[in-house]
Parts: C-alpha cells; sequence; structure tokens
C-alpha cells in the first residue's frame, strides 16, 4: 500500500489556489487547456479513459454504455481533478448522477470528477451525506445522537448555521425493507435531509424553538405541528411569518417544533467549514489546524489502548490550548481523524478500518511518551468510540495545558494513511513528537598504554594477537571468523550469520586509520561496543525469545544513543524485520553499525548522507544522499557501491540491501 511522504509537524492549511497536480502529465487545468486549444481537439483524459474500467472494478457492465459529450478537497488539501466531458448514457440518458432538466450536466461532470479522485464509479456507492458534504466543501465532521445530545443542543445548531456550516438528520432503518418507508407524520426513513434554519417564535405567550428541514426530493412533508399548514401558523404575525420565510408550498421545506424534531430524527451530521471555504463576511471563523501521517506495522500502527504493549508506539502529536474561550474557563476544539483513501483501495480488497484517538495530559518530558507512561495514566479524554467511519470526530472541553493526542487503529499491525484536524474556537498549537533525530554517543575510551594494563586487558590483547596474526590487524574476514564463532555460542539470543559486508561495515565505523583493518585499540573499542549492544538487545527481548520487536526497537536505538523520527523507524524496520515484525541480534547490529556510521557524517532533520567507502570511488562521493524531508535525491549515486540500494513502494522509502 502507497504511502505519500509528507514533512512532520503541523502544516499550514491549504487553500483552493494551492490545489496540487493530480493528473500524470504533471500538468494543470490550465495547461491542458491551453495544449488542447492549441492543437484545436477536444481533451480525452488518459488516466481516466471512457471504458468499462472506469465504471466498475468488480464486475463487468449489465447494460452497454455509451460515452457521450454534452452540447473538485479531499483529506485536507484542494486537488485540482482534470476530466474531459465524456459521460455514461444508456439509450440517450445519463446513467448515474442528473439534473431534472436532461439538457443540464454540471452534477453529472462534478460526479465524474468525484468518480476519478476515488478510481472508478463502483468505489462512489454507499457512504453517508457528511462525506459528500466534506469532500465538496473541505469542511469537518461532526455527528451527534439526538435521544444523546448535550443540554445546549439547540444552540450548537445555531452556532453551527451562523459559522455557516453544513447539517443534514435522518431517520434510522432497522432493516433494508424499512429504507425510504413514509411514517405516519410524512417523514422518510433513511433519507438524507438538510438542515436550512434555526429560530425561535412567540406563540401563546411562550418562545417556541423552531427548526427548518428540507427533503431534497422538493416534495413530502412533516405533517405535525408546526408544518406548513398547521393551526399554529394562525397565531403568528404575517411579518413573524415574513422573517421565518414560512410558506404553505410543498416544496419539500417545512418547520418543526426543535422538541418533534429531536423524538423523530434520530442523527444530525455537522459539516463545520474550514476558514478557506467560508464567505468573507462569515460571522465566525475556525482556527484549524492539520497534521498528515501514517500507521505502518512494524513502527507507528501500535493500535488501540488495549493493546499496551504496542499502544505507545502511535504517532503523538503534542496540543497546547493557550486561551479560554470567551467567558469560560475551558478552551473549547474539535478533534478529527479522517482514514484516508479508503474508496480508491477497495478494488484491491481494502476496508474502512475501525479508528479513534485519546488526549492525555502532558508531562513535562519533550520527547516520544512510552510504554511506561500509559501503564500508569488514563487519558483525559478520546473519541466517544471507535468505529468503523471514515472520519471520527468529537467536540471537547479542557483547561489550558499541553495534551498529547494519539491517533490509532482499534487493532495493531493495521496500515493506512490519516489526516488528524483540530478545529478551536481559539489558536492551538501543535507539534509532531516524533519528527526530531538525535545523537548522542559516548566519546569512545581512550585507549589504556601496554604497561598499564589490567589483567584482563592484557587476556584480551593476546586473545587479538592470536585472531590477528603476525601484522596484528584484523581484516574483514578474520572479523568475520571471529564475531560468528563467538556469537553462535551464545544460546540466549537468536543469530542467524554476520556476512562479510557487515564486518567491511564494522571495519568502515571502526577504522581511524583508513586502511580498511582494525588495529587493537579500535579492536577494543568494538569489542566493548559489541558486549554493551548485546546486554541491549537482552533487556529488549521482552519475551526472552532471542529477537527483538520491531515495537521496542524505538527505546532500545534511544537508550543506544539514537533518537529517529517515524520515518527512519519505519525505514529500518522494512529494512531488518522479519514478517513476524522481529529482529535477530545480527540484524539489531547491521543496524546500529549503519546508524553509527551515517552519525560520522552529516545527518540532522533534514539530510541523511552515508559515505561510500569504495577505494575506487572518488573523495567525498556519498553512497546515500537523501532529503528526509522531500525523500529526494540530493546528489548523485556512486556507479560503484557495496550494496545496492532498493527503493520500495511502501512508503517511498531507500534501503539498502546486503
Amino acid at each position: 500500500m502507497p504511502y505519500l511522504y509528507r514533512a512532520p509537524g503541523p502544516q499550514a492549511h491549504p487553500v483552493p489556489k494551492d490545489a496540487r497536480i493530480t493528473h500524470s502529465s504533471g500538468q494543470s487545468f490550465e495547461q491542458m487547456r491551453q495544449e488542447c486549444l492549441q492543437r484545436g481537439t477536444l481533451f480525452e483524459d488518459a488516466d481516466f479513459p471512457a471504458s468499462n474500467s472506469s465504471l466498475f472494478y468488480s464486475e463487468r457492465p449489465q447494460i452497454p454504455f455509451v460515452w457521450k459529450r454534452p452540447g473538485f478537497w479531499q483529506h485536507s488539501e484542494w486537488l485540482d481533478v482534470v476530466i474531459d466531458d465524456r459521460l455514461p448514457t444508456f439509450r440517450d440518458r445519463l446513467v448515474f448522477l442528473h439534473s431534472a432538466d436532461h439538457n443540464e450536466f454540471w452534477s453529472a461532470l462534478l460526479e465524474k470528477a468525484y468518480a476519478k479522485l476515488n478510481g472508478s464509479y463502483e468505489a462512489l456507492k454507499g457512504g453517508s451525506a457528511i462525506e459528500a458534504m466534506e469532500d465538496f466543501t473541505g469542511g469537518v465532521a461532526e455527528t451527534f445522537q439526538t435521544k444523546e445530545a448535550p443540554e445546549n443542543f439547540y444552540e450548537i445548531l445555531e452556532k453551527a448555521l451562523k459559522r455557516g456550516s453544513l447539517l443534514g438528520c435522518f431517520i434510522d432503518t432497522r432493516s433494508a425493507a424499512e429504507s425510504e418507508a413514509r411514517t405516519p407524520f410524512g417523514l422518510i426513513k433513511g433519507h438524507a435531509y438538510s438542515v436550512t434554519g434555526i429560530d425561535q417564535v412567540s406563540f401563546r405567550g411562550q418562545r417556541i424553538e423552531l427548526i427548518r428541514i428540507r427533503n431534497p426530493w422538493g416534495q413530502v412533508e412533516w405533517n405535525g405541528s408546526w408544518s406548513d399548514s398547521s393551526p399554529e401558523w394562525r397565531s403568528v404575525g404575517p411579518a413573524e411569518q415574513k422573517r421565518l420565510c414560512h410558506t404553505a408550498l410543498d416544496d419539500g421545506e417545512f418547520w418543526m417544533a426543535f422538541k418533534d424534531f429531536k423524538a423523530h430524527f434520530d442523527k444530525v451530521e455537522i459539516c463545520n467549514l474550514t476558514p478557506d471555504a467560508l464567505e468573507e463576511d462569515a460571522i465566525h471563523k475556525w482556527e484549524v489546524t492539520v497534521h498528515q501521517g501514517s500507521w505502518v506495522r512494524g513502527s507507528t500502527a501500535g493500535g488501540c489502548r488495549n493493546f499496551l504493549d504496542t499502544f505507545w508506539t502511535n504517532p503523538q502529536i503534542k496540543l497546547s490550548l493557550t486561551e479560554k474561550d470567551e467567558g469560560q474557563e475551558e478552551c473549547s476544539f474539535l478533534v478529527a481523524l479522517m482514514q484516508k483513501d479508503r474508496r480508491k483501495l477497495k478494488r484491491f480488497g481494502a476496508n474502512v478500518l475501525t479508528i479513534g484517538y485519546a488526549i492525555y495530559e502532558c508531562p513535562d518530558k519533550d520527547e516520544h511518551l512510552n510504554k511506561d507512561f500509559f501503564r500508569y495514566h488514563a487519558s483525559r479524554a478520546r473519541s466517544k468510540t471507535f468505529i468503523n467511519l471514515r472520519e471520527v470526530s468529537d467536540r471537547f472541553k479542557l483547561p489550558p495545558g499541553e495534551y498529547i493526542l494519539i491517533p490509532s487503529t482499534f487493532e495493531p499491525h493495521q496500515e493506512a494513511d490519516f489526516c488528524l484536524r483540530i478545529f478551536s474556537e481559539k489558536k492551538a498549537i501543535t507539534r509532531d513528537m516524533d519528527g526530531n533525530v538525535d545523537i548522542d554517543l559516548p566519546e569512545p575510551p581512550k585507549p589504556t598504554p601496554p604497561d598499564q594494563e589490567t589483567e584482563e586487558e592484557q587476556r584480551f590483547r593476546a586473545l587479538f594477537e592470536q585472531v590477528a596474526g603476525e601484522d596484528m590487524e584484523v581484516t574483514a574476514e578474520e572479523l568475520e571468523y571471529v564475531l560468528n564463532a563467538v556469537l553462535q555460542k551464545k544460546k540466549d539470543i537468536k543469530f542467524k550469520k554476520l556476512s562479510l559486508i557487515s564486518c567491511k561495515n564494522i571495519i568502515s565505523l571502526m577504522d581511524t586509520s583508513g586502511n580498511g583493518k582494525l588495529e587493537f585499540d579500535e579492536f577494543k573499542v568494538f569489542w566493548d561496543k559489541l558486549k554493551q549492544w548485546i546486554n541491549l538487545f537482552l533487556r529488549f527481548d521482552a519475551d526472552k525469545s532471542g529477537t527483538m520487536s520491531t515495537y521496542e526497537l524505538r527505546t532500545a536505538l534511544k537508550a543506544a544513543g539514537f533518537q529517529l523520527s517515524s520515518h527512519l523507524l519505519q525505514l529500518i524496520v522494512l529494512r531488518y524485520a522479519d514478517e513476524e515484525l522481529q529482529l535477530d541480534f545480527d540484524d539489531f547490529l547491521n543496524c546500529l553499525v549503519r546508524l553509527e556510521n551515517a552519525s560520522l557524517h552529516p545527518f540532522d532533520n533534514e539530510h541523511l548522507r552515508l559515505p561510500c567507502r569504495d577505494a575506487a570511488c572518488p573523495a567525498e562521493s556519498w553512497l546515500l544522499d537523501l532529503d528526509l524531508q522531500n525523500f529526494s535525491w540530493c546528489g548523485t549515486i556512486t556507479p560503484r557501491v557495496h550494496s545496492p540500494l532498493i527503493v520500495r513502494p511502501s512508503p517511498f522509502i531507500l534501503i539498502w540491501e546486503e
């Protein structure tokens, strides 16, 4: 499954003019338009051809479609989707979305752009009204159960409408047979209604809360209290009726008492529009922060809090609430977690995952929180439930302070890209806790003069002389022999075999003289490192199986002096872990040697460089020169390298192969 790498940390909320080009040609709509005008031809989209593959991915069409010409936000970014104007028809009628006027095609063209974005028309099958509201406006979803709504539910809806939010509502169905069934009060079950207004009216000395609903059919209306022709309106003056836009037309729009609305409708969906989608004269605007991330098996797909051993490995985002709401002691905010591209991945068997999130008070630490923290601390807030919806969102009120927000799937090891958006009344500050790279290695000990060596050091020198021979230097071949002989005798670690290339890498790390061999002092420093690394491996072999779980790797590497970003950790897991997400000691050793080699050269949050040590390569040649922000090449790859570089599609990651 492909994952698009994005720089860690919060990102500026995109606006339509910054739409990302999605066409394979790399051209924008305007560029392709100019090209067609110059050629004098009509545009035909090779990315989304007028063929059956664009209609369905799991079945053949049951009727012969004819494509005719008549004569688009996703995942928190605006996309420039280019289509041609050929539409699927049958017997000269549009097959899918169409307008009442058969010569009106804008809705069908918009649907085609949406289908292209998701891979096919079939991928659009199913879903809810709120999903469409989000995709066509860039808004964020919020769902309320009317029977369990908060006491200030009326005020919430009133504020949402004033902000310019889109509101929908519907009545649940218990079976397929109830779908589109009409109730005695003229309401349709399973039908997507929209909320168009909310107000109050004076009636017999009382203020009555009203809500206005619209049936998209343009007909079939509520027939209870405050319906179009109900007697209640006789007590309301003409001026008040005009202010409320009350008419007695069967146009699908009607008023009803708010208490009746809560009794008859089951759910309300609110699409809060982001600032870029509001009009200039809008009364209110949200402050919004966006984080893009991934759950990757073996490194950041830790599952929910039920799975303590892996939960802490999920992405962690620090949320700083600094300003209270006006006249309040707390800060209001809404968190929306969306899993990406599940419709597009349907054809590959992907389903919508069960997702949610938890919010913890942040301790006085500026680092990724470990397993022990979650063992002893409960969450301060969380999503109402983990559920298999595209997006999970909830509204919260917390005191000013710093918090850690953890998005996750319910089960561990499940992979997906996600988009996390935080909408707040006042500006909130967020920061990705998984993006920093830091290396803190101890200085190697200074060599002890031979006449001051301890008895143990003298025995070690004798061992070295046996291994090195007369030249008193250890070659890669000699190092390979002694390491494999020693490590294979250790029964508490699983060990396959160190290759000659691995031993050359060790010499590359330890060789300060540049002769490609290890002298006594260099060999001794490495031997001390080896003992420390074995102890580390045993310490983090939690189940004493002789292997280390990749979910323990982050902590083990940190104990060894390497704080890695989630993306570098994913790279290492892809390279060194087996299918069971375990590392043998030789994999762990190779990983540490590679990292220490990298630490000797420029290695920060932006670049990773690995030198080429081949004598045939020119000076200052890099085996790898990688821009970590974009996963792009900064320099050239030398023609002769010790290990070929391989690009794997998940995500766009470069890894070393022995």
